[in-house]
């Protein structure tokens, strides 16, 4: 499956997650996210990502000099950033709610649901109706 259109939609939210225990510098943090299972993530999109929630105020910033090579800029949430995470963090778990919902039947419920011509009740149709399954000819 071709996640990249899912994985724009939620790459704010994962980047906060990544830094919300430990800050991290740019290629450190699209090591973090791919370790976790997202390794489509692109380098470019990261970036801009962090540029983004940086200038939205979500992430400080600090540079730290490094041995035998460029210095490294690092990206910290900050509590703009820890408030903006909590939003996303509930309105993702919304979202997963009605996508399982959508997508497959809750632990513990019957796994298809039938629907009687004539009867009565809840899953009844009127006896008028005619009931077919799925790719049964008329």
């Amino acid at each position: 499956m071709d996640t990249t259109q899912l994985l724009k939609g939620a790459l704010d939210t994962a980047v906060l997650a990544v830094v919300q225990h430990d800050d991290g510098y740019g290629y450190d943090i699209v090591r973090r996210l791919r370790d976790a299972g997202l390794g489509d993530v692109g380098d470019a999109s990261v970036y801009g990502t962090l540029r983004r929630l940086y200038a939205a105020g979500a992430l400080s910033s600090y540079v730290v000099p490094s041995e035998g090579g460029p210095h490294r800029k690092y990206y910290a949430i900050n509590p703009e950033g820890r408030e903006l995470l909590a939003g996303q963090r509930a309105t993702w778990a919304a979202f997963a709610t009605a996508m399982s919902g959508l997508l497959g039947e809750p632990a513990g419920a019957p796994t298809h649901r039938t629907r009687k011509a004539g009867g009565t009740g809840e899953g009844s149709v009127p006896a008028s109706v005619n009931v077919r399954t799925i790719g049964e000819k008329p």
